[in-house]
Parts: C-alpha cells; sequence; structure tokens
C-alpha cells in the first residue's frame, strides 16, 4: 500500500504518512483552535478512502462534516495558494452515527457482563474494597447461572447477594453490606445520567465495525459524544470497554498492509484522570497488544502530559500542535511536548511549538522501517470532507440510509436473566410463606341429632336462642368483678405462684416511709456534725 501525503513543509516537501504503520498507533496534541480536528478529519478521509473503516467520537458535533462532500471556501484556497497544495477530490465518507442514548444515531449498547467489574469499578469509582465485593457478585452470578445483561439485573443480584450473606460467606468471603450499598448508590446515580441506557441487548457486534461500502470504501462510524462527554466517566469506560472487546475477537494478522480499524480517542485526558494503576497498566497491555490484530489507535488530547508515559512510549505516529507558553507550567507543558518528537538538528521545537500557526504543526510520523522521523514543520493537508457540523435533515438522511445494515440495532431486546430469575423466585418464595401462615380450615362440629317426634325433624330454634343469653345474675357477677379489679389494684394481689404484687396504698406508704426515714437521717447527720465542728 503506497503512502499518502498529510503535510506539506514551507520548501515544499511532503511528508508521507505510511498505511503499514498506522498500527503503529498515534497521537495528536495542540491547544484548542489549533487544528486537531481538522487533522483527524483528514486522516479519516484518507483511510477510509484505503478501504480501512474508522471509529471516533465527536465531542463537539464538528466531525459530522465527513458524512458531506467538502469544498473550497476563501480561506482554504488562500492556504492552499500559499503552501501550493494542490485542492483534494472533494467527496463524502460512508458514514454511520451511533449514540448511547439513541438521540442522535443509532443506539450502542454493552451487557453489563460484558463490561465486567473491573471497568464498571472504575465507572463507579469503587475503592479496592468494593471493587471486590463487585468482583463477588460476578462470580457468584456466573456459578449461579444468573445473566447479567443490564442494570436492573445488576441490582437484583446485589440485592440477592447482600441478603444472603451469610450463606456465601464461607465459599467465596466476607460480604460488606457497607459496599453493597455503596455499589447501588452508584447504580442510581449512573441512570439518573442517562446510563442505563447503554446497559442492554442487543450488544454491539464489533465485526459490525470492519465493513466496507458498495465502492470499497472504509466506513466511518461516528459516536455521538456532545451528551456524552458531560458524564466523562461513562464516555472513558465505554471506549476503553470498546478496545478490548475488539482486542479479544479480532484474530492475529501480523503487520498488514494497511490496518483493520483505527480508533480515534478524542479528549483522551478524560480516560487517565485519577484512573487506578491497575486500570491504567490494563490500558497500556490493550494499546501495546491490540497492533497484532491490526488496529491502531490515536489520543487525541491537548499535551502529551495527560497521556501517562507507559503508553506514550506506544505512540509511534505524533503531530504537534500549537501549545501557548503564557504560563511557567505552560512552557514546562512545551517543554515536555518537544522532548516526545525526534530532534530535528535544524529546528528548535520548544520555540517552534509556540510559535505554529493555525494548521501549521510539527509532524514525526513511522518510515515504511517503523522508524520515527525527524520533527518537521509543516501545513496539514485539508480533508475532502465538510469542515464543521451538518444540519439536522442531513444527519437523519444519513441514518436512513443506514437502516437496512443496522437497523437490527434500534429495538431493544429484554430477554429472562438475572432480574427475571431473583424476582420470580421472590415470588414464589412469598406465595409459599403465605400459604404456610394461611390458618387450616376448621371442620364443621357434628352435633348430636334430636330424636324425632312423628317423624318429622324439630324445628330450628329461633335467631335469639341460637346463642346464650346473659342471665339475671351476670350483672352482679361482672360488678363484682369490676369490684375485684378495683380492690386490687389499692390493696395488691396475690398471683397464682405465691408472688404478691403490691397495691397503690401499699406503694404510696412504702414511699413516704423512705422519705421520712431519709429525711431523719439526714437530720441526725447535720445535727451530728452540727455539733462536731462548733465543738472544734
Amino acid at each position: 500500500m503506497p503512502p499518502f501525503p498529510i503535510a506539506r513543509t514551507s520548501s515544499r516537501e511532503d511528508v508521507l504518512f505510511v498505511p503499514a504503520m498506522a498500527n503503529r498507533h498515534g497521537l495528536i496534541t495542540g491547544a484548542t483552535g489549533t487544528g486537531k480536528t481538522v487533522t483527524l478529519q483528514m486522516l479519516t478521509d484518507r483511510l477510509s478512502a484505503l478501504g480501512v473503516p474508522v471509529f471516533l467520537a465527536d465531542v463537539k458535533g464538528d466531525l459530522a462534516g465527513l458524512a458531506v462532500s467538502g469544498q473550497a471556501a476563501p480561506k482554504l484556497q488562500e492556504r492552499l495558494a500559499r503552501t501550493g497544495i494542490a485542492a483534494p477530490q472533494w467527496s463524502a465518507n460512508p458514514v454511520v452515527f451511533w449514540d448511547l442514548f439513541a438521540r442522535r444515531g443509532l443506539p450502542l449498547r454493552a451487557t453489563v457482563s460484558d463490561m465486567g467489574p473491573l471497568l464498571l469499578g472504575r465507572l463507579f469509582d469503587l475503592n479496592p474494597t468494593q471493587q471486590g465485593v463487585l468482583a463477588l457478585v460476578f462470580k457468584i452470578a456466573d456459578d449461579r447461572g444468573y445473566l447479567l445483561l443490564d442494570l436492573k439485573d445488576l441490582r437484583a443480584m446485589l440485592q440477592y447477594v447482600g441478603n444472603s450473606a451469610k450463606e456465601f460467606r464461607t465459599a467465596y468471603g466476607n460480604v460488606s453490606t457497607a459496599s453493597i450499598g455503596t455499589v447501588q448508590r452508584a447504580l442510581l446515580e449512573l441512570e439518573q445520567q442517562g446510563g442505563d441506557a447503554f446497559f442492554g441487548e442487543p450488544m454491539l457486534n464489533v465485526d459490525d465495525l470492519l465493513v466496507t461500502d458498495t465502492r470499497g470504501r472504509g466506513r466511518v462510524h461516528v459516536l455521538s459524544a456532545e451528551e456524552l462527554i458531560r458524564a466523562p466517566k461513562v464516555y472513558a469506560t465505554f471506549l476503553l470497554w470498546l478496545l478490548s472487546e475488539l482486542f479479544e475477537q479480532l484474530p492475529e494478522v501480523g503487520d498488514p498492509d494497511k490496518p483493520t480499524l483505527v480508533f480515534f480517542f478524542d479528549e483522551a485526558h478524560l480516560l487517565f484522570e485519577e484512573a487506578p494503576p491497575a486500570l491504567v497498566e490494563k490500558i497500556e497491555q490493550v494499546v501495546r497488544l491490540i497492533r497484532s490484530k491490526g488496529v491502531g489507535v490515536y489520543f487525541v488530547t491537548q499535551n502529551p502530559a495527560d497521556v501517562p508515559e507507559i503508553v506514550l512510549g506506544q505512540l509511534g505516529n505524533r503531530v504537534q500542535h500549537a501549545l501557548r507558553a503564557f504560563t511557567p507550567r505552560d512552557q514546562k507543558a512545551v517543554r515536555v511536548a518537544a522532548e516526545t518528537l525526534r530532534p530535528n538538528p535544524m529546528l528548535d521545537t520548544a520555540k517552534a511549538i509556540s510559535e505554529l500557526a493555525v494548521g501549521e504543526a510539527l509532524v514525526s510520523v513511522l518510515d515504511e522501517h517503523g522508524t520515527p522521523t525527524i520533527a518537521q514543520r509543516a501545513w496539514i493537508y485539508p480533508p475532502a470532507s465538510r469542515i464543521g457540523p451538518i444540519t439536522a435533515a442531513e444527519r437523519e438522511a444519513v441514518r436512513q440510509a443506514n437502516r437496512e445494515f443496522y437497523g437490527a440495532y434500534e429495538q431493544t431486546i429484554d430477554r429472562e436473566s438475572a432480574y427475571e430469575k431473583l424476582t420470580g423466585r421472590t415470588v414464589a418464595r412469598a406465595g409459599a410463606a403465605v400459604d404456610d401462615a394461611a390458618p387450616t380450615p376448621t371442620p364443621p362440629q357434628k352435633t348430636k341429632a334430636e330424636p324425632r317426634i312423628g317423624g318429622e325433624a324439630p324445628s330450628p330454634p329461633p335467631p335469639a336462642e341460637r346463642w346464650p343469653q346473659p342471665l339475671a345474675g351476670d350483672a352482679g357477677a361482672a360488678g363484682s368483678t369490676l369490684g375485684g379489679a378495683f380492690s386490687d389494684f389499692l390493696f395488691g394481689r396475690t398471683g397464682p405462684r405465691g408472688g404478691h404484687y403490691q397495691g397503690a396504698l401499699e406503694a404510696a406508704g412504702k414511699s413516704a416511709a423512705r422519705s421520712v426515714g431519709s429525711g431523719i437521717g439526714r437530720a441526725i447527720l447535720r445535727g451530728a456534725l452540727g455539733s462536731i465542728l462548733r465543738s472544734r
């Protein structure tokens, strides 16, 4: 596969990008408004034209222009004339819009089981103890055959494990109810942010990301992340999950002449902010090993310092746009960015970074032997698609065009999983408990039949005679019972086992005696002390 130009120096020399080295990953950095998005869009156009599928996240909404053919604006024509770059062949890309919330594209989902406890722990910001409890819940679900597909499945499983903590203690270890509550609160917070729309079925099939259109162009999958960026943990966790899925499912291809898929991670600093060491190690492992699957990963951020060094060392292709050095911290960031590029003896790299114009960059890419080229100051080639957003009508037309291929993702599937099984089990237990508590009906008592007179059964008594009527002396008995109770209250009573319970008068007498006794005692004591003190 022949290389293609991506930038041109002031001496009219082109900087060539080798497609066979695209899976060696890359980094696009620069301050806001310096041209990072245009560079990303240009690379996407060139890769799609070569038949390479691309996945990227549209954070600001301006990458939707990839779906529409571009045109030569007056400013662009002026730059092309100044740099000697030929105008591109304006064309659109076969774009598929995705959206976790299903508002601006096809819904994109993953199951809780495929996300796994590590990424969910990162999403919920759990400490090591809480992370262990979450892993334990996943283990119990696997052992019991409970599918964890959406958030209600995970919530039901957490409740089940919390209520049966004693049962699982011996086989799995202690289950902290406080940790269960923490995860439940995290689930509630995630639902309030709309994250529950991401978990469920049908789950994204990564094979659908690797197709081309009828012209042989690689499909460009644009994730609408304007709303998702407000929940940065959800955004970063999803993209990391997608990388993990690609790594697990794609076969080994070695070093192909062009990559299988190129993955652009915009706003990459969101992935690494406050990330625990275990998560950073997993990211480094995926980035290092996914190269052999033919996948190239490109991080797009403002400063190379946003990416940990252990990951930064894996990124071979570099495009550094301008950084403004207004403060000591900014000056330090410029020096760090200059040190990440292969030095050019004819160029002061640190000085050049702060002097770059919009659309200009320091470019260092891998040659055909995999060696980084020296950093060159050059103008980035323009993209062939439209620079900027598209209208709602154009977006809907693109969505309708892809309905034939990706329409199956629009319908939500809710099959029997942990929630249905556990709630059905609870209902069955509740029904059995109600049956056990219900009183057994008493069979009717048989009465002795009265002898018939004259062959006829005696007529039943009138209603008033069916129940015993009070006798004339019952009123007196009731009065004596009331009097006895009043007497017991005043004078006390003796229980059936010989115990004596004092009455109100006896209790009052004892209290008065204690008061008199304590008063006399105090008086005697005061008198004795007084006489002693007077004698002294």
